[in-house]
């Protein structure tokens, strides 16, 4: 017969609001956001790869604005948090 073994997590108190919800997961709100825009930037440059033309010239020119802004996507995804900390820790 099976033995089923009960697992039990510890108990999290997320009662104050977002802020312990992005404890629980590592992030901050900034760093979501970052990450969504990182995200959105990368879908637009996978998207400018996709519509390269027939032309040579134009392709290459097409193509390396795109690996350039894919390039500031990885950058943004990778980076953005600390980039951007000075901007989202406001003095009062």
């Amino acid at each position: 017969m099976f033995k089923f073994t009960v697992l039990t997590a510890k108990g999290r108190d997320i009662s104050v609001g977002f802020s312990d919800f992005f404890d629980t997961i590592g992030l901050t709100g900034a760093g979501l956001v970052t990450k969504a825009i990182a995200a959105v930037i990368a879908v637009i440059a996978l998207r400018m790869l996709l519509q390269l033309s027939g032309d040579p010239k134009t392709a290459l020119r097409r193509g390396s604005m795109a690996l350039g802004t894919l390039f500031v996507a990885v950058v943004l995804a990778l980076y953005g948090n600390e980039l951007f900390s000075t901007v989202t820790d406001a003095k009062n």
